[in-house]
Formats: C-alpha cells, structure tokens, sequence
C-alpha cells in the first residue's frame, strides 16, 4: 500500500515541477520583476527619506517581509490554480477512481505549492543581493520558517480549490483576504510603531508571525514571541492538513 501511494505521490510531485517549468514565464519571472520594483521603489528611493529602522537601514528591514510575501503568494496560488484546474478539467477524476489515499493527494499538491513557492523565495532572495547586503542571524530560523509558510499557504489554496466552484472563487481570497493581509503583516513596518489598539489589530493577522519570525532569521528582531510563531505556524498546518485530508475523504466539492 505504501509504495502505491509513494509512486502516486512522487507523480503528483513531477507533474507539478513540469507544470511550473513548462510555464515558467508566467510562474517564476512575473514574482521576481514585481518584487525588484519593491526593493527598487520602495528599498532604494522610499527608504532614503525614511532612514533607518532602528540599527538597520529600510531596505534591510523590508527585504525579509518581500520575500516572504513571494513564497505565500506563489505557493498559495501554485495550489489553487492546479487543482480547481485538475477539477474544471475533469482530471481529478483518474485520482479519485485510483487506490491513491487523500493524504497523498493533499501531500502531493502541497509539495508542489511548496517547490514553486521555495523556487520563486530562492530567486527574489537573489535578486535583492542587486539592493543590499543579506544578513543571516539564524539559517535555522529562516529555512524552518519559509518552508513551513510555503506549507501553510499551499494547504490554504487546496482548501481554497476544493470550495471553489468557477474560476472567480479561485482569485476572491487572494485579493480580498489574502494580499490585505499580506500589506499589513508588518512587511513595511515595524508594528510597535502603531497606535495601542492598531497593534492589538495586527496581532491578530497570522502572517504578522511568519513575516517576523522570518526576519528574525535574517536580522536578529521581531516584534512577536518567536516560540508562539514556531507553535502557531505548526498547529495552523496540522489543522488545514486535517480539515483538507477530511474534505476530501467526503468527496467535498470534487463529487458533486
């Protein structure tokens, strides 16, 4: 049983690098152009009328935050997309009749999610080396925190897929819950600089953690407890894990 649902996942997985290889024009350099003019904009010419961030000039600030915003976009929207494709286009169906498991298939899609969203993390983190110098307080710290993200995020769009019933429903969270967001997760500034009950407001923005836990991995601060980021980031996972793996095990939005 072990080997058939290993072989189904290492196919799911290789479908899902040639998808993004094949279309590499639209999956891994529109990220890397949009997320230059920020470091461009908003690092370089926005950044030398601000100053610095504490000890850190703007950019070094920003620049964890941006790549962070890259790997939850491109991870979320890797998973969604292909998935309510696989739906629309009647592809799912030759997983569903087939002794796959749906832990497979919610593991296989999310590793997919997760090597697209990595991939785009690698080349945007390249592309700021061209505006700043990186500092790396803690390489554990970052490479836990991006890869468990890019999981979260890659659960969050198969959820997504699995609910969405036109080609709209794919595109409704990440521009009206998941790019606002993303703005105000503390990627441009730091939330202690907000009003009393502004900060009490972001704190309840789950990529506030991420975004601060990853740049902790770059700079050494944060404006969040580290050990409830790293806890909150692993239970949110477990929990889409589950609701996904439940989801599909009932055949929601994929049978009817």
């Amino acid at each position: 049983m072990w080997k058939r649902n290993f072989t189904a996942l290492q196919t799911i997985v290789r479908r899902e690098w040639i998808r993004i290889i094949r279309i590499w024009v639209q999956t891994l350099i529109p990220p890397v152009i949009t997320m230059a003019l920020y470091f461009l904009i908003f690092g370089e010419l926005v950044g030398r009328q601000i100053g610095k961030v504490g000890e850190f000039t703007y950019i070094e600030f920003i620049v964890p935050g941006l790549i962070m915003m890259s790997v939850i976009t491109n991870s979320y929207n890797n998973v969604v997309s292909s998935f309510f494709s696989s739906k629309f286009q009647r592809n799912i169906e030759e997983l569903l009749v087939s002794p796959t498991s749906p832990y497979t298939i919610v593991i296989g899609y999310t590793f997919g999610g997760v090597v697209r969203g990595l991939f785009v993390g690698i080349l945007v983190t390249l592309t700021s080396l061209f505006f700043t110098n990186l500092r790396f307080h803690n390489p554990l710290v970052i490479v836990f925190t991006v890869i468990m993200t890019s999981i979260l995020f890659s659960l969050g769009g198969f959820f997504n897929a699995l609910f969405a019933k036109k080609f709209d429903d794919v595109t409704i969270i990440p521009t009206f819950i998941l790019t606002p967001l993303t703005y105000l997760g503390g990627v441009f500034y730091s939330v202690k600089n907000l009003p009393g009950f502004w900060q009490t407001v972001s704190y309840c923005n789950p990529i506030l953690y991420m975004v601060n836990l990853f740049r902790y991995g770059f700079i050494g601060v944060s404006d969040v407890n580290l050990y409830f980021s790293f806890g909150f980031i692993i239970l949110l996972s477990a929990l889409l894990f589950y609701i996904n793996v439940r989801l599909m095990k009932i055949g929601y939005g994929i049978r009817n």
